[in-house]
């Protein structure tokens, strides 16, 4: 065991009022879709792991290939069979450290008398190669395409607990959409962990905009991109892959402290074979049966909000979310986000939001510390069942290598290291969280404002008006930004193209700043999980193709981008009266095999209810 379950510090403060009146909602909303899965779930329980009712010639198929002690235990059926979902591919960094996994994992299970098997893969692309590619039209669709792939894996039914092996922007999100799916099963995510620290991301982030004005060539760009992703591990900046990291401590599916603990160390794998015992422990087999659907509930979607907002983290999680807890039964809205964050104060600064990098943050105390002081604050469910026990203070323990190379979990650090990453409650960063709502005659979006400067929250200004990024590219190499610009970038949306980052419009924007412009982005599309400074009302909905206002404007009108008082607005009404304009997207439907991808984009639903084809 790993004596996490009855272990409390007593900092816990009586919850918030917003965070009640939020949850309860929440749960109102919810009651008849949330009461309808758990239904599905308890008659999937009920059933049982389906060993049992697998036919001689099913079972011999299930481990033809097993070696004999495994077959001897999976044809007993008197032990936990171990299903692993994993997204392993050597071409992506943080996935990389995935290779050796699932032996780690099957001897780990075979030292508690139980057994593993590799139940399926997953695809899993990297945002960072596609960023301004055709292949970033397949990004977002890639998750619901992993949900239905690991859906597939786990429906041979022969498991009674799982563990994801997953890290990066879509791949997380698409694992908990399954899992949520199988919600009779226990699940744990096993994480790999950033790559060490490298070249420093404000050096990063400085060449790239010296090369946007032509100050250094391709070479020295390539060099010092080179010099900040340079092993296995996760990327170090805290973008989606790491604030998906965040988010499964914060709703309970990970173990304690494990997000952040470099790859290919001895501590690293000493955690992943503590959570394979933990996963054979939680079975319904045992006494401490915890299937995903008792830990994904209204408030394990609350804490995550809570999480996302009190460390600035990705946008992308505000589409995620709403798709995640839906395959739980549970219905999550942009003004929830809203909600929580005008409570949840902002309590790190990690890049792009601050100079540190993950490591760094995780040496100045990492999550356990943040944990420690919103729960001080009274701005976490403390109650909210996890994979570890049933209080959300074994959050604030740490994990330590023991001499004999296991886990052990101790003191985490009370309070922050060093005040410029990590703040108390008492003393953040800033008093409201890192995310905002907007919404207007223009349409809802979201912004992350957790790195934007007081002055630049609110842009008002003439529009220019762009349907591709390369276009927006073209006209700031031509020096055509000389005035206050609003960028708005549309037919971007997931029905129009797969709804695609559009980061590398980030060094442009940001230069325009530099210059002494006020600039802001609005777009139908997404930032990356690494929006910087600039001011980006994104996720616009309506989108432009299903003929949201953003498709009536024309360049000139003016815009208000108002994140102080959550307001996106066309300042001329009458431009309301317009019809909306139209685009040829042909070209966006074929090579990259995007043409494969045309039933999604033509079920997927609104970026403000999660971008989903479910």
């Amino acid at each position: 065991m790993l004596s996490l379950d009855a272990w409390e510090t007593g900092l816990t403060k009586p919850l918030h009022e917003t965070l009640k009146r939020v949850t309860d909602q929440i749960i109102e909303r919810s009651r008849d879709s949330r009461a309808a899965y758990l239904v599905k779930t308890e008659a999937a329980r009920k059933t049982g792991p389906g060993r049992a009712h697998l036919t001689c010639g099913n079972l011999a198929h299930a481990f033809a290939a097993s070696n004999t002690d495994d077959k001897d235990r999976l044809a007993k059926n008197d032990a936990p069979n171990l299903g692993i979902v994993s997204a392993y591919n050597d071409m992506l960094s943080a996935h990389q450290p995935y290779e050796h996994y699932p032996e780690i994992i099957r001897r780990a299970a075979r030292e508690c008398g139980a057994t593993a098997q590799v139940a399926g893969g997953v695809p899993a692309m990297c945002d960072g190669v596609t960023q301004g590619q055709d292949g970033m039209d397949l990004s977002l669709f890639s998750r619901d395409l992993i949900a239905m792939s690991s859906g597939i894996a786990l429906s041979h039914n022969v498991f009674d607990s799982s563990v994801f092996l997953g890290i990066c922007d879509k791949i997380v999100p698409g694992m908990v959409i399954a899992a949520a799916t199988f919600g009779h099963l226990p699940a744990i995510f096993l994480p790999a962990g950033p790559m060490p620290s490298g070249q420093t991301n404000a050096e990063k982030a400085k060449v790239r905009q010296d090369f946007a004005k032509g100050l250094v060539g391709r070479k020295e760009l390539l060099k010092s991109e080179m010099a900040a992703y340079h092993s296995a591990g996760t990327c170090t900046f805290y973008g989606t892959a790491n604030s998906n990291q965040m988010l499964m401590e914060f709703m309970g599916l990970q173990l304690p402290g494990t997000s952040f603990i470099n790859p290919d160390t001895p501590l690293r794998e000493a955690v992943t074979v503590a959570a394979v015992k933990r996963a054979l422990e939680i079975t319904a087999r045992g006494e401490a049966y915890r299937p995903v659907s008792d830990v994904l509930d209204e408030k394990a979607f609350v804490n995550g909000m809570v999480g996302l907002n009190a460390t600035g983290g990705s946008t992308n999680l505000l589409i995620h979310m709403i798709a995640m807890a839906k395959a739980a039964g549970i219905q999550l809205l942009w003004d929830d986000f809203e909600a929580i964050s005008e409570v949840t104060p902002l309590l790190a600064r990690v890049y792009p939001n601050g100079l540190a990098d993950v490591n760094h943050f995780h040496a100045a105390g990492g999550l356990g510390a943040v944990i420690g002081q919103l729960l001080s604050g009274g701005l976490l469910h403390a109650d909210s069942k996890n994979v570890a026990g049933d209080s959300m203070e074994l959050y604030t323990r740490e994990p330590r290598l023991k001499d004999d190379g296991t886990a052990e979990w101790v003191d985490g650090a009370p309070e922050s290291l060093d005040d410029r990453i990590i703040r108390e409650i008492d003393n953040p960063f800033q008093a409201k969280g890192g995310l905002k709502r907007l919404a207007g005659n223009l349409g809802a979006s979201v912004m992350k404002v957790s790195s934007v400067a007081p002055e630049r929250l609110v842009i008002e200004a003439p529009v220019r008006i762009f349907h591709d990024q390369s276009i927006v590219k073209a006209a700031f190499q031509n020096n055509e930004f000389t005035t206050d610009t609003v960028v708005v970038v549309r037919f971007q949306g997931p029905k129009a193209n797969g709804m695609p980052e559009l980061h590398n419009l980030t060094p442009l924007l940001s230069i325009l700043q530099e210059r002494g412009l006020k600039v802001a982005l609005v777009t139908d599309g997404r930032m990356s999980g690494a929006s910087g400074k600039v001011p980006a009302a994104i996720h616009v909905s309506p989108e432009a193709l299903d003929g949201g206002p953003i498709a009536k404007l024309r360049d000139g009108d003016r815009v208000r981008v108002d994140a102080e008082n959550g307001k996106l607005e066309i300042l001329d009404p009458t431009v309301l009266n317009r019809d909306p304009v139209t685009a040829d997207l042909s070209s966006n439907y074929t090579g990259m095999g995007r043409e494969l991808f045309h039933a999604f984009r033509a079920t997927v639903g609104s970026a403000e209810f999660g971008a989903s084809i479910f």
